[in-house]
Order: structure tokens, then C-alpha cells, then sequence
């Protein structure tokens, strides 16, 4: 696994009818240290990716019940999963058919057969683009950059004093842009999941974030997506 994409495992959803196929995705996967998960036809990829979203979802073009088509459509209409990386797989190989799967949101498409390390080195790629990582000590998104060895926030050309709390939850939202994190999910990322605390905990220190970030009159970058949670994201809910 390229280790400049992220310091934590990603998690890849692979929705593919095919027994053997998914046996041998799923080594390979574990093997370069991804966490991998797996649905075995359409409806339960929809039902995977609205239940817990993942950071790259692996699509079969022919599945049972919801087509790969389907599910890539409703992924990119989703605020929670818009900006998933999505890589479509399947034994079409026409260019008419490649054009359709980009044309409807998948970000790469690979032709079965194919070798485990090019999908490994595609993988790769998608993620580069999707995860905004300049280097091992700094992320940025749009005018804020954060600096983790120094521990320090600017946006634009000003610093932003963030407290202990504050600085761990920019953070996990700046390692995935565009992705809508629970309350849930942001407990355990930044406080941990041995740690008992209220849920609501979270919406106090988002909006302490809010208040730090937007001092010098920026937009707010913080989302609030009703019934689901936070996001760092430019787009309107």
C-alpha cells in the first residue's frame, strides 16, 4: 500500500457476485493492509455503503438485483458518498461501455482480466487524487493547512489557535475531504473508542472549530448534513 496516502488503514468495500473473484480481491487487499468488506450483490452494496461509508468502493459492472451503473449513481447522489472513490470492475471492454461507467461517476475502470498489482497500483492512484496529503507532515484543503509536526493551523495567511480537541477533529476531516463522518464515527476517531462520552460532545467542539476557522471572515468549509453528520466540503447540503 502507498503509505503517503494515509497513517491509517483504508477501508474498501467490494460489491462483486463472483466467489472466486472476491476470495482472491480480498487477499490481495488484506495483503497490502487495506480493510476490506464485502457485498455480494447490489442491494447489499447499498445497504453496506449507507450503513458505514467506505473510503473506496471496488464495483462490479453486472451484479444481481442493483446493476454497478445504479450503485455508482446513487453513490454520487448521496451527500454522504459523493466524493467516494469509486473503481468500477468488469468484463465489458468496449469503449462505449468505459465511457458510460465514467460518465456516471466511477473514477477509474478496469477490464477483468486483470493482475491484482494493477489494481493495487490503481487503488493507489484514485486515492492520491481523492486525499490531499502534500507530504508525511502536512494536509491541506482549500486555504487551510495544517502542519503536523509543529501542530500548527493557518488558513490563508492567518493562524488558527485550535485546543487539543479542536486540532484532532480538523484533522480527521482534512485526511478525507468531501466525506461525512456520524457523530459516532468522529468519537471514536478522535477520542477513541475505550472513551465514554456523549455524542452531543461533538457538536460543542465543531462549533468551537467553526469559530476558530472562521475568524478572518473565510467560508464555512465545516458541514452539517442533517440526519447523517460532518463534513469538510466546499458543496451546499
Amino acid at each position: 500500500m502507498d503509505r503517503n496516502v494515509t497513517n491509517e488503514r483504508i477501508r474498501i468495500l467490494v460489491v462483486e457476485d463472483d466467489p472466486s473473484l472476491v476470495e482472491l480481491l480480498r487477499y490481495n487487499l488484506e495483503a497490502e493492509e487495506f480493510a476490506v468488506s464485502v457485498a455480494n450483490d447490489g442491494d447489499g452494496g447499498l445497504e453496506a455503503i449507507r450503513a458505514s461509508t467506505p473510503d473506496l468502493v471496488i464495483l462490479d459492472w453486472m451484479l444481481p438485483n442493483t446493476s454497478g451503473i445504479e450503485i455508482c449513481r446513487q453513490i454520487r447522489r448521496r451527500a454522504e458518498t459523493k466524493r467516494t472513490p469509486v473503481i468500477m470492475l468488469t468484463a465489458k471492454g468496449e469503449e462505449a461501455d468505459r465511457v458510460r461507467g465514467l460518465e456516471t461517476g466511477a473514477d477509474d475502470y478496469i477490464v477483468k482480466p486483470f493482475s491484482p498489482a494493477e489494481l493495487t497500483a490503481r487503488i493507489n492512484a484514485v486515492l492520491r487524487r481523492a486525499i490531499p496529503i502534500e507530504d508525511g507532515s502536512t494536509l491541506s484543503y482549500e486555504d487551510i493547512r495544517m502542519d503536523l509536526t509543529s501542530h500548527r493551523v493557518s488558513r490563508g495567511e492567518l493562524a488558527v489557535k485550535l485546543g487539543p480537541t479542536e486540532y484532532r477533529l480538523l484533522k480527521a476531516l482534512m485526511e478525507r475531504p468531501g466525506r461525512v463522518y456520524s457523530r459516532e464515527q468522529l468519537l471514536d476517531k478522535v477520542w477513541g473508542q475505550d472513551i465514554h462520552v456523549e455524542v452531543r460532545t461533538v457538536d460543542v467542539h465543531i462549533r468551537r472549530l467553526r469559530k476558530a476557522l472562521n475568524e478572518g471572515g473565510g467560508a464555512d468549509l465545516v458541514r452539517t448534513v442533517r440526519s447523517a453528520g460532518y463534513s469538510l466540503d466546499t458543496a451546499k447540503y
